[in-house]
């Protein structure tokens, strides 16, 4: 068992400080600048979790295409981190832009 492929899945680290998610006991009323860069950093290190899984993956092909790698079985769980890592991008901001959406149908 000492010899695993997969590596196990861990949490976000951008996420897990973030308090009241799925409860209404202890929330956090985040405001002004400080809501921005809590966003913009979330934001932030989804598009780099992308840009990462999409480096491992091409450098999986690669090594895949030249004869150097020993587990081919590697590629498409690379392509499926991928695939998942995009997948939350995408989710992430269609929530951002139906929350802006709600502010902005509040306000009119």
């Amino acid at each position: 068992m000492e010899n695993m492929f997969i590596t196990p899945m861990t949490m976000m680290q951008s996420v897990s400080g973030i308090t009241g998610i799925g409860d209404n006991t202890n929330t956090q009323k985040v405001t002004g600048t400080d809501g921005t860069s809590l966003f913009r950093g979330i934001f932030e290190d989804m598009i780099n979790d992308v840009r990462d899984a999409e480096d491992n993956l091409m450098k999986k092909q690669y090594l895949l295409a030249t004869g150097q790698i020993d587990d081919p079985h590697t590629v498409p769980i690379a392509s499926a981190e991928l695939q998942l890592s995009v997948d939350m991008l995408v989710q992430l901001r269609n929530k951002a832009l139906e929350a802006y959406q709600s502010l902005i149908s509040i306000s009119m």
